[in-house]
């Protein structure tokens, strides 16, 4: 009878020491999710032996590959800077150089501030320049000469920090005047009716998904 007695209490601590572990070890055991970025990038010779219909194809699998901003939102700051680095890469060796060559406006525009484009770092790399134009109560920013590395969902904003290399100096007061055009050539934006340029500082090339900083041209 004893032997009964201390053969059931061991099944039953041997199942409540079973029950335990199952719900308290999601608090001691890590799951790591290490999925690649769903993109193949071709090697060189294969992107050298593309037509330029295969390459703006390949372009629209690398958009379609893109994470959204929940998905990102979801990352931690490793895994985010992880999946950057490769979305970047496949970027600046899938997208097709694309040049504008907008002439400028052809009624009276006046000089408010002028600069030059630099990169941001050895990777994200900028040249040429940047000029900020008042049209009566309309301002327009002017590119000249202008060179970008190329990459994902790219913007050209204005911002109040002189020289912006990350997301908090770019602020949150910064004013978004649209998707890049080309990053090659001469080219033309529009600021919104209401918004006065001239208190702005600088003119970025900025990466929307991933806040990263491309290019800058102070405005002096």
């Amino acid at each position: 009878m004893f032997r009964r007695r201390n053969f059931i209490i061991g099944v039953v601590a041997i199942i409540g020491l079973g029950i335990a572990w199952w719900l308290g070890s999601p608090l001691f055991i890590s799951t790591t999710v290490d999925e690649a970025f769903p993109f193949d990038l071709p090697s060189e010779s294969e992107l050298a032996a593309m037509t330029d219909a295969e390459r703006i194809a390949l372009e629209g699998e690398l958009e379609a590959a893109m994470p959204d901003a929940d998905t990102l939102s979801q990352l931690s700051d490793e895994e985010e800077t992880k999946v950057q680095e490769m979305v970047e890469e496949a970027a600046a060796a899938v997208m097709m150089d694309t040049e504008m060559t907008e002439d400028m406006p052809e009624s009276e525009l006046v000089l408010i501030a002028s600069g030059q484009f630099v990169g941001a770092d050895s990777f994200h790399q900028g040249s040429g320049s940047v000029a900020l134009y008042q049209q009566g109560d309309q301002f327009v920013v002017r590119f000249e000469d202008f060179s970008v590395t190329n990459g994902p969902d790219l913007h050209v904003i204005l911002s109040k920090h002189p020289s912006p290399s990350n997301q908090a100096e770019v602020g949150e007061d910064y004013v978004d005047l649209g998707q890049l055009k080309g990053n090659l050539g001469n080219q033309n934006y529009t600021v919104p009716a209401g918004i006065d340029a001239s208190e702005f500082q600088s003119v970025v090339i900025y990466c929307v998904p991933f806040h990263v900083v491309f290019s800058i041209g102070t405005l002096n």
